[in-house]
């Protein structure tokens, strides 16, 4: 194969030129190994032109090259300038990697960037917790004064068999709907049914925007709906005329709101790295709690419950004015529904807000395409020209045998958790104490328990806390059902319910973080959704738990406590696992790691 060599082109008139003089002036900078193309090499390198060899013979200037080189050129100069190995070809800088990796090389799990967004989502969790604790100060039933010594007897425990007209509600008529509406003594089922109406709104809505958040419309998309249906309905609330319509509308609020909380998590954690997703789930709901404090102090100081209803609806308009346009969709959203460019965009724009630098090479992939190096680069263009989506559904995740049981134990698990928890805090409403102060002290005690959950939560991983404050809830409410509700056995009890409610605060807030890293993206809000669907089912259960009174409560709230318990053991440790984007992604991922583990075993 001939030889080529480098040769400095001249006209016939002009002189020629030593090549030690040609060379500083067609190179204004010495060659670097690595150009951004190949081509630029062979271009300066190996011309295409051939010229005749340079030697004493038609050049007498020239010196005998041969003689002096130490490399024994041959005296033609036919060989190039620079050995080809010194310069190799240049790599194509292309890197595929997941959004977790990403995130822990380039962007970082938990900067400045996540921390601002994070908090701004999770206002939401506050806003949710007006529109689903305001029926325990609009529902209440006021204390009433009798106007008359005739047919009014002051020690009576209720209003019941008192003569219409020697009495009257404390507050007026406008102070609760059991006042304005009469639901007592024989219509007293209607609170009861009222709330559960509500509890029923949110499974369905749970349900219905957790499939939507997961397609066309987004988490971003479906937390500004669910708040502006939450604003709408929460302030027609005020207005209802009757009692079957505010029903409806409390159905209606409810169906809005079951939405909020799920969609508000998903999209807060999504951008949070691995490694810190546990603690920024876990924090997640001291926004819930804070925001039933608040409430408190809002009914505290109106005490009409229609004022009551617009004032509890109006942080949601101002969260949807002045928070939504502040935070972003998740990037895992975008990337499973083809919009790889938005994707990236937006963690470039996380890496720059957090400091950092993510290269122009890195670029975004599912989990399969991860896995697999071939055919990465068509794969992304033929991704982005097509803009395709990656959509799942519940059905997907039936179909699967690595999500279906875990569906299966996540709902099981979450509705057994939610009769447990909604049951104790409405027996909690009955003690004889002042109601703004003791709803407020609930929702401050909640918080030690977020406290501990997240600090142990990375330390022993998902699984065994969940089922060690199961099974420390389950205890204490079995240990309540064998104290008497006399002298100091009462007081026992009550602190038995404080610290059943205790560790099953930890468990119901766990089982979030825990459902969300149990599912890939494409399916996480619908699966998520369903979970929280059996939720609100026990939430519907719980009042009916209560009415039977005396201790049976507290033996329904331990058994299921304990049960909670025993299933968790099949569900499988997320802790430092990745988060899957697609159905195919988990199946692989899960086969790998059984394929490891036979091996190592």
């Amino acid at each position: 194969m001939p030889r080529t060599f480098l040769m400095i082109i001249t006209t016939p008139a002009a002189p020629f030129k030593p090549l030690s003089q040609s060379i500083p002036c067609k190179i204004k900078r010495p060659f670097t190994p690595y150009r951004p193309t190949v081509h630029i090499y062979k271009h300066l390198l190996f011309p295409t032109e051939r010229r005749e060899p340079l030697n004493s013979i038609n050049h007498p200037d020239m010196t005998d090259a041969s003689a002096s080189d130490p490399v024994n050129r041959s005296s033609d100069l036919r060989s190039p300038l620079l050995e080809p190995e010194k310069y190799p070809e240049p790599k194509s800088g292309h890197e595929k990697l997941c959004i977790d990796d990403i995130l822990q090389r380039y962007c970082g799990e938990f900067g400045p960037w996540q921390l601002r967004h994070f908090v701004l989502t999770s206002l939401a969790w506050a806003v949710e917790a007006f529109h689903t604790m305001v029926m325990i100060f609009a529902d209440r039933e006021p204390g009433w004064t009798c106007t008359s010594s005739l047919g009014c007897d002051v020690a009576a425990a209720s209003v019941c068999g008192l003569k219409p007209g020697s009495w009257e509600w404390n507050g007026g008529l406008g102070s609760s709907t059991v006042a304005e509406w009469g639901l007592v003594c024989g219509q007293k089922y209607r609170v009861g049914l009222a709330q559960a109406v509500f509890f029923g709104g949110c499974m369905i809505g749970a349900g219905i925007f957790g499939h939507l958040s997961d397609s066309f419309l987004g988490r971003k998309g479906s937390l500004r709906v669910v708040c502006i249906l939450n604003a709408v309905f929460g302030c027609l609330t005020a207005f209802s005329p009757d009692y079957w319509t505010y029903v409806l509308l409390r159905l209606l609020t409810g169906f809005s709101t079951g939405g909020v909380g799920l969609c508000a998590f998903v999209l807060a954690t999504e951008p949070v790295g691995p490694s810190k997703r546990g603690y920024a789930g876990m924090s997640t709901f001291y926004f819930f709690s804070t925001g039933i404090a608040l409430l408190s102090g809002i009914a505290y100081i109106f005490r009409s419950w229609r004022a009551l209803y617009i004032a509890s609806s109006i942080p949601s308009f101002l969260f949807l004015v002045t928070v939504l346009p502040f935070i972003s969709e998740s990037p895992r959203w975008y990337l499973v529904r083809g919009k790889l460019t938005e994707a990236m965009t937006l963690l470039h724009s996380i890496a720059k807000y957090n400091g950092k630098h993510l290269p122009d090479g890195v670029f975004l992939a599912l989990d399969e395409e991860a896995n697999n190096s071939s055919n990465y680069e068509q794969t992304c263009k033929q991704q982005l020209e097509t803009n395709k989506a990656i959509s799942g559904s519940l059905v997907d995740v039936v179909r699967s045998p690595v999500t279906r049981i875990r569906l299966f134990l996540a709902v099981t698990i979450n509705f057994l958790c939610s009769v447990v928890y909604y049951g104790l805090s409405l027996n909690v409403v009955n003690l004889e104490t002042n109601l703004y102060l003791n709803v407020f002290l609930n929702a401050v005690a909640e918080m030690p328990a977020f406290t501990i959950t997240a600090v142990l939560l990375d330390k022993f991983g998902r699984k065994p806390l969940a089922i060690g404050t199961l099974w420390f809830s389950g205890f204490f409410c079995l240990l309540g059902s064998l104290m008497r509700s006399v002298g100091i056995w009462k007081v026992l009890r009550m602190v038995c319910g404080i610290l059943g409610i205790f560790g099953m605060a930890g468990t119901y807030n766990l089982l979030f973080i825990y459902t969300t890293e149990l599912f890939p993206t494409v399916v996480r809000n619908a699966a998520l959704g369903c979970a929280t669907q059996a939720a609100q089912m026990g939430a519907i259960l719980a009042p009916f738990v209560v009415v039977l009174g005396g201790g049976l409560p507290f033996v329904v709230f331990g058994v299921c406590g304990i049960v909670g318990g025993m299933l968790a053991f099949y569900v499988p440790e997320t802790l430092n696992k990745p988060m899957y984007d697609t159905m195919a992604g988990i199946e692989d991922g899960e086969s790998a790691d059984r394929s490891s583990t036979v091996s190592s075993c």
